[in-house]
């Protein structure tokens, strides 16, 4: 799974393999490790759960969770959707969040494009 932020804006990216993980076991998850001290490091996670009614973030020391609904992640994944896109509120204004399918790029060699969906855009350079 990708991460991006831009400002007050999160961003991932799911590949097959992590879509087929999230539905099967209702979470996927990263961590990325900034030194050699065990806490320093940042789990990001992309949940889905029943109760979930609206896209939103679960914040802990260490850990960023997206959480979305359960009905909403089946149908995306069954569906030709790019992606899902959401906002929830935070002491700064509203945090823009998109959950996003991880398209192969058309300029890159089979071997980086390994676990990506098909791009929709063929014919069309990244």
């Amino acid at each position: 799974m990708k991460l991006r932020i831009k400002g007050n804006s999160l961003r991932l990216r799911v590949s097959p393999s992590e879509m087929e993980q999230l539905l099967q076991s209702g979470r996927v998850e990263e961590t990325i490790y900034f030194g050699a001290d065990e806490d320093a490091r940042l789990t990001y996670a992309l949940e889905h759960s029943t109760q979930a009614e609206a896209m939103t973030v679960r914040y802990r020391p260490r850990e960023v969770t997206v959480l979305i609904s359960s009905r909403e992640v089946r149908s995306w994944a069954e569906g030709n959707g790019v992606g899902m896109y959401g906002a929830t509120g935070s002491a700064q204004g509203p945090l823009e969040l998109a959950i996003e399918k991880d398209f192969a790029c058309l300029d890159k060699a089979a071997a980086e494009n390994a676990d990506t969906f098909p791009n929709p855009k063929q014919g069309v350079v990244c």
